[in-house]
């Protein structure tokens, strides 16, 4: 019994190390490329667009997505006056990390359902299992990464897309705060006082994409 359950504790922990490399890694890669699309280069001449997790994580933020299902990782360097407009290019850098995390989800949920649905007894099978489990983990992870980076408070993507109505000297000024606003921010994190609301948010949202994906299987049964 007990060599049971920790057999079952390594495949949980393997399956949520594999669903935080995928949130984290797509979620920096679409920024990166995002950038590089609009003009800016910063990212990728450093290796930022990169499926490679190392290029990415950040220690403290993989640790919060692993406790608590929200986290972030280590910030993409941009250059804003690389761009033909600064502050819409931030903003649209800022946005393609959540966006992109929230097509990860999808696309978990969407293969989830078509295996349960098509493949028949494949997902009794122990690979099966295992597969419909990293799924709907990384489907989970990855909709809470990208919520929780739309926080409107800097440094998250939320303060760079939420605030694009400012002109652009307080954008700028309120995008760069100092160091005590991050510790702020790291103190309220790990009090949990932000967990119950975003676990709210992305349950919502997993039930929406959960709807959307059962549609489109249903469209073939």
């Amino acid at each position: 019994m007990l060599s049971m359950f920790r057999s079952m504790n390594i495949r949980m922990i393997i399956i949520q190390i594999i669903a935080v490399i995928l949130a984290m890694s797509v979620h920096e890669m679409a920024h990166a490329l995002m950038a590089s699309w609009l003009g800016d280069n910063t990212a990728r001449n450093r290796g930022r667009v990169s499926l490679n997790p190392l290029a990415h994580i950040d220690w403290v933020g993989l640790l919060c997505l692993l406790l608590f299902g929200f986290g972030w990782a280590k910030p993409v360097p941009i250059d804003p006056w690389r761009y033909k407009d600064p502050k819409a290019g931030s903003v649209w850098t800022a946005f393609a990390g959540p966006v992109a995390n929230f097509i990860l989800s999808f696309v978990c949920i969407l293969i989830f359902e078509i295996l349960v649905y098509f493949t028949g007894g494949f997902v009794s099978t122990a690979v099966g299992s295992f597969l419909i489990s990293t799924l709907s983990t990384t489907a989970v992870l990855s909709a809470g990464f990208g919520i929780f980076n739309l926080i409107p408070v800097p440094p998250l993507d939320g303060a760079k897309v939420f605030w694009a109505f400012l002109p652009d000297r307080d954008y700028f000024r309120l995008n760069n705060p100092p160091a005590w606003v991050n510790l702020l921010f790291m103190v309220v994190i790990f009090s949990g006082i932000l967990s119950s609301p975003l676990s709210i948010m992305r349950s919502t949202l997993i039930g929406w994409m959960e709807s959307g994906a059962l549609a489109i299987v249903k469209l073939f049964i």
